[in-house]
């Protein structure tokens, strides 16, 4: 088996909260991966064994029109956009928009508020058509507040 001599990289978005309680966006990358099987008479594939443990994975569809004022990360969590797009903004003013194959971390469990009910980030649908989501949610005891390059 021979290599791909170059190491994938997948970006994604990472939702954080600083010091002060007010939440940015970064855009980060997954950079951790090996080049082995999953088993078996399985060909070799690129894989990053980011986290183990247990986690909750749900689907979410967000309705044309959805608006999600301002609110935390019920627990941190991936989200993967499946179908449709759908924005994240967080309190420093930056606005992210996500369509099919995008993925975020929310991890701005420890925001405060900053201004004008302001506290976490708002989120809600692009365009005319519903936004699916994948979300896996880790375990809030390891992971809350986790800020980028905590998964490199």
């Amino acid at each position: 088996m021979t290599a791909d001599p170059e190491h994938p990289k997948i970006p994604y978005w990472h939702l954080w909260t600083d010091d002060d309680g007010a939440t940015h966006q970064t855009r980060c990358e997954l950079t951790s991966f090996d080049w082995q099987s999953m088993g078996g008479k399985a060909a070799a594939q690129w894989n990053d064994h980011l986290l183990a443990g247990e986690t909750n994975l749900l689907f979410s569809i967000l309705p044309v029109g959805f608006n999600g004022d301002w609110h935390e990360n019920p627990k941190p969590q991936w989200i993967a956009v499946l179908s449709g797009r759908w924005f994240v903004e967080s309190t420093d003013g930056t606005r992210v928009e996500m369509g099919p194959g995008d993925i975020a971390f929310g991890g701005d469990q420890n925001a405060k508020e900053v201004a004008q009910g302001r506290i976490g980030h708002k989120s809600g649908t692009v365009g005319d058509e519903p936004c699916s989501l994948m979300i896996v949610q880790l375990d809030p005891k390891r992971w809350s507040g986790a800020r980028p390059g905590a998964f490199t």
